[in-house]
């Protein structure tokens, strides 16, 4: 666990005294933090940042491959990379010098891990989505998808609150509430010893 951003009540913003600290979403994380505005899922360590744009890259990247077009473009690639091994195998069995035109291999870092199939759809999980379900699936498991949907869940009822409709409910909700806690101040007044008048002083 790691430390929370804020260590005392005078740091926190007016915007945000309301929300209460969070784990970071990112899997393998696990920090406790004080989020500064409503929406903020992740911490702001830079180490857990980077992971998370490295797995946002990645998500991009195999979503991009499934297009017809792009795959068109990356079969057409190999073909060529293919033709430039055999004709580099085939100058240096005859003693000629490589050629210092031809493009690297080398792959970008976001490509070094390999993805050949659909993976998980929490930050920072890379494990691939179970196959035979009748809907598509999204997570790889309930400990991806419980708080992802709690994250969901928080934000949707924050956009909520947010609305005409979401004012008056919580409008409504008030007006129930306020005669429940005149009810309880009552009620803890009249629990309250009464004091023993002082005789008065002669």
């Amino acid at each position: 666990m790691g430390q929370s951003q804020f260590t005392s009540r005078r740091q926190a913003s007016a915007s945000t005294r309301g929300l209460r600290p969070r784990v970071c979403l990112r899997k393998d994380c696990a920090r406790v933090y004080q989020p500064r505005r409503w929406n903020q899922r992740y911490c702001q360590e830079p180490e857990c940042l980077k992971e998370v744009r490295r797995w946002q890259n990645a998500q991009r990247q195999e979503q991009r491959r499934r297009r017809p077009e792009v795959r068109e473009q990356h079969a057409t690639a190999e073909r060529q990379r293919r033709a430039r091994r055999r004709q580099a195998r085939a100058s240096a069995m005859l003693g000629e010098p490589p050629a210092t035109d031809a493009p690297s291999d080398r792959r970008a870092w976001s490509r070094s891990r390999k993805n050949s199939a659909p993976f998980c759809h929490r930050p920072g999980c890379y494990e691939p989505l179970p196959q035979g379900s009748r809907a598509p699936a999204r997570y790889c498991g309930s400990a991806c998808r419980q708080p992802m949907q709690r994250v969901l869940d928080r934000e949707r009822k924050w956009l909520r609150r947010k609305t005409p409709e979401g004012r008056r409910q919580r409008g409504s909700e008030n007006q129930v509430r306020r005669p429940e806690r005149g009810e309880r101040s009552v009620e803890s007044t009249r629990d309250r010893p009464r004091r023993k008048k002082r005789p008065p002083e002669t």
